[in-house]
């Protein structure tokens, strides 16, 4: 999950590090109280057997690589615990990464890095042997590029939606998408609306108002219109710039919501580009995802009649919710090295 992103100073660091672990010991400790309700899947085969055993699977997936420091032995670490997916990327570039949304008030440029550092570079051969999935979703689009050059085993953008849809940095150009196909990944469309549906007119006066009061240039596209991203907030103060931003995020929660149609149109437009080997669906729910007809887990059923609507047929909804997802992890962990070679290698 992610952690508030700061200046990777030594206390911030060890602060995210501390909620990792909570998090962690929140999750072993539901298995730990409920093993005939709950399970962490270490692969595809125990995923498969806890659906037909009725359990919720937990799979362990890690989003935003600030925590970890600048420590590359720490992707180990968590892989022996259990951890099966990496995305190097939240909000806010880090030591390894780039991010696809950079945050000025903590003084980031976009493409920082230029990609990843040499430490990223060096953890995608790490996690190639571990069998970890690298999810590309927040990553900056060099960032994706050097993890589509330098990864032997396919990428996965975990939760994404393409730019031809809302035209910002957050979202999956054509080239990306291309990229993670032919790694043999899979794209997971999110139910996110603001990723789904441009901001509507109303909105758009409203944000350009705002803008006016804090001597801000009219929006040219949506990316500084989703957060607070013009370069120049790198000088505010924080009390300036955090009344923008509540005010910002206050105007953008009155939006009308994207709907399922505007979720299925994003799906559509995917497996027209990429195929409907490589799409799947990710919901958001609990980090402001849900979209009008599919707010939480009990209407998925609602997902499902759209894509019938539309022509998918069953082998390809069950693609859609799961089956790519499971193939590409199943060659991720083919690809792994086993664990004696990894130690020796490293001496």
């Amino acid at each position: 999950g992610p952690n508030a992103p700061h200046r990777p100073t030594a206390a911030f660091v060890d602060e995210a590090r501390q909620q990792q672990e909570m998090r962690y010991k929140i999750l072993t400790g539901m298995v730990r109280d409920y093993p005939n309700q709950v399970a962490i899947a270490y692969t595809p085969a125990d995923f498969r057997r806890l659906h037909g055993e009725g359990k919720f699977a937990i799979f362990l997936s890690m989003l935003n690589a600030y925590p970890l420091g600048r420590d590359l032995d720490a992707l180990d670490t968590w892989a022996a615990r259990g951890m099966r997916m990496f995305g190097f990327s939240y909000v806010g570039n880090n030591a390894w990464a780039d991010s696809s949304r950079p945050l000025p008030f903590l003084n980031d440029t976009p493409d920082a890095l230029g990609g990843l550092s040499p430490l990223g570079e060096q953890a995608v051969g790490r996690l190639n042997d571990l069998g970890v999935i690298i999810d590309v979703s927040q990553m900056s689009t060099l960032a994706l590029e050097d993890v589509a050059r330098l990864s032997r085993a396919p990428m996965v953008a975990s939760h994404s939606a393409p730019r031809a849809l809302v035209d910002i940095p957050r979202n999956l150009s054509d080239h990306e998408l291309q990229a993670i196909k032919h790694s043999g990944g899979v794209v997971q469309v999110v139910g996110f609306p603001a990723y789904l549906k441009p901001l509507s007119q109303g909105t758009l006066d409203k944000l350009n108002a705002l803008r006016k009061r804090f001597d801000l240039q009219p929006l040219n596209g949506l990316a500084n219109a989703l957060m607070p991203g013009d370069a120049i907030i790198s000088i505010w103060p924080e009390k300036k710039f955090g009344e923008y931003a509540s005010a910002l995020y206050a105007i953008l929660d009155e939006e009308p919501r994207a709907t399922v149609k505007d979720m299925v149109d994003a799906i559509d437009y995917t497996v027209r580009k990429i195929g409907i080997d490589h799409v799947g669906i990710a919901s958001d729910f609990n980090d402001g995802g849900g979209v009008t007809g599919w707010m939480n887990v009990g209407e998925s059923r609602n997902v499902t009649a759209e894509l019938i609507q539309r022509g998918y047929s069953d082998a390809d909804i069950a693609k859609l919710w799961g089956g790519n997802f499971l193939r590409v992890w199943e060659e991720v962990q083919r690809l792994a090295k086993p664990a004696a070679n990894t130690q020796a290698e490293r001496g």
